[in-house]
């Protein structure tokens, strides 16, 4: 496959990602949740970070249930964050700024009171039925299958009123739509097509991986590797309801649909390994997914040569399967990176984020340091916490947290005498927005000054990759080369000072530490350092 100069990328190759999660960046209407016109008042902020795109988490019409993923109405705009004549004003204020604007698309699944399960759920004679996956009782009475719901307990609940149970892979409140009906795919298709004549230039696809299930509805294999005490769904080999053959003719027709319009994209959500990641991008020939979501770098340990060892073998399985690679550091659904690696470590992870080969996506907060927070027992309101509250780790309260803005009431989240959805940070009076602007050292602005090497350094965004020779496991080192131009990139993941020979010969365009070392210093204990190639 021939490397495409960084002039020739699309804007979803060459730029950044950033992630909002809507309920909890701005609010502008007092209500203690984030809005539409609060983001609208903050995108100067995220233009300034020199990224390419936003992408919201969920803003359709719903009870909340799942906050926004149990959608009701897929054409408009829950008025907890305001309305469509908003959301247009945001798009117009976004791309006045250079900012694309892209969705979440939640296809598998939708809330319980749409109006689709509703006339589905009137009998099995209704003109929705087939357009929801139902199954009578097992012999004894129970569920179909053992089926597990992501969230705890059966994936399927019993209707009373027609003797079926009907599937939902999450909270009883999202029932699963039936993929295998033209008549479903053709609405959902619909959906897309509102949302970019309304100027989207591309969407985060929720659990694509999921769109299809065993016709046979055959029960799945146990884990043999599960243990009490871990999440239920984990307890099960999800063989017959994960990544089933027919999923990728149904993405292959959404990619159809957003190729009717210019330059648009999605980003599917799937966690897969890579071998099962990559075909979900299609092929020239029948393309897919623009980017198949690369969770890795969450998922592995923090460990200079695991990582570079899947650096390695991801960016040849991208070139194998033709496709453009990406990379993710934290979401909605994982645990802040800063809370994961270490204070130490976060400015190394934050730069192999920004200078490995492929699209970034950057989570709101991370570029100023927010952490996990810890949420008090009465005041946790996410429905996979609550309903598996013996499990550690299961509720994503902590990492959705009021984003930081200044040293003020609530952090300048929300007004004074408001109470925001979530608790705010105990640090937030230090690591915000207003605190790191003025400070050249702080965390925001060396966010920043990776973004402006990216933009004055094309070889970080449209350069080749290869992982370089340390003679150290606690180092990753590689180089981003396009045409004569060469970056390399130094990453300690150790506190020990590290001498690196030759790596480290180059000009220092950046140090992740408060001074530029001169040409051949050794690294420093968690120093990341970028230099421009001999």
């Amino acid at each position: 496959m021939t490397q495409p100069l960084a002039g020739e990328l699309k804007w979803w190759q060459r730029g950044i990602i950033y992630q909002i999660y809507p309920r909890s960046f701005q609010d502008a209407s007092g209500d203690g949740v984030g809005d539409l016109r609060g983001i609208t008042s903050r995108l100067p902020y995220v233009a300034s970070l020199g990224v390419e795109a936003v992408w919201l988490s969920p803003i359709f019409r719903s009870p909340m249930r799942d906050f926004g993923y149990d959608v009701a109405d897929y054409c408009d705009i829950d008025p907890l964050f305001g309305t469509l004549a908003d959301f247009g004003a945001l798009v117009a204020e976004a791309h006045r700024l250079g900012l694309k604007v892209m969705l979440d698309y939640v296809p598998n699944h939708t809330s319980s009171d749409h109006a689709w399960f509703q006339e589905a759920r009137r009998g099995k004679g209704s003109p929705k039925r087939d357009w929801y996956v139902w199954r009578d009782p097992a012999p004894d009475g129970g569920p179909p299958n053992n089926w597990k719901s992501f969230f705890g307990g059966s994936a399927w609940t019993f209707d009373p009123a027609s003797g079926q149970y009907y599937l939902h892979q999450f909270l009883p409140g999202q029932p699963d739509l039936n993929w295998r009906n033209p008549e479903v795919r053709a609405a959902m298709a619909d959906v897309l097509r509102f949302w970019m004549r309304r100027g989207v230039d591309g969407f985060r696809v929720d659990v694509i991986w999921l769109l299809a299930e065993d016709e046979a509805f055959r029960d799945e294999p146990a884990n043999p590797e599960w243990q009490p005490g871990q999440i239920e769904h984990a307890s099960l080999l999800h063989v017959h309801t994960q990544d089933q053959p027919e999923t990728h003719t149904y993405i292959r027709e959404l990619r159809q649909v957003l190729d009717e319009f210019e330059d648009r994209m999605m980003v599917g959500e799937i966690y897969l390994p890579t071998e099962q990641l990559l075909p979900y991008a299609g092929t020239p020939d029948a393309p897919m997914v623009h980017l198949p979501f690369n969770f890795h770098l969450i998922l592995l340990p923090w460990d200079a040569l695991q990582i570079r060892a899947f650096a390695d073998s991801y960016d040849a399985a991208c070139r194998a399967a033709q496709t453009w690679p990406n990379w993710v550091l934290g979401n909605h659904d994982q645990p802040r990176f800063r809370s994961r690696v270490g204070a130490d470590q976060s400015r190394v992870a934050q730069t192999l984020l920004l200078t490995l080969r492929g699209t970034p996506t950057a989570y709101y907060g991370d570029e100023i340091g927010m952490e996990n927070v810890p949420i008090p027992p009465e005041r946790l309101v996410d429905p996979a916490g609550l309903q598996q509250s013996d499990v550690p780790g299961a509720g994503r309260d902590p990492e959705r947290t009021p984003m930081q803005w200044d040293g003020g009431p609530n952090a300048g989240f929300a007004p004074a005498a408001v109470t925001p959805w979530l608790p705010l940070a105990d640090d937030a009076d230090r690591v915000n927005v207003q605190a790191q602007e003025g400070d050249p050292a702080s965390d925001l602005n060396y966010f920043r000054a990776l973004t402006a090497l990216r933009r004055e350094h094309p070889a970080l965004v449209g350069g080749e990759y290869r992982s370089l020779e340390t003679g150290h496991a606690d180092v990753f080192a590689f180089e981003r080369t396009l045409g004569e131009a060469r970056v390399v990139v130094l990453l300690n993941f150790g506190g020990e000072t590290r001498a690196v020979g030759e790596l480290a010969s180059g000009q220092t365009l950046l140090s992740s530490l408060e001074d530029r070392p001169s040409a051949g210093a050794p690294l420093r204990p968690n120093e990341a350092r970028i230099l421009l190639g001999q």
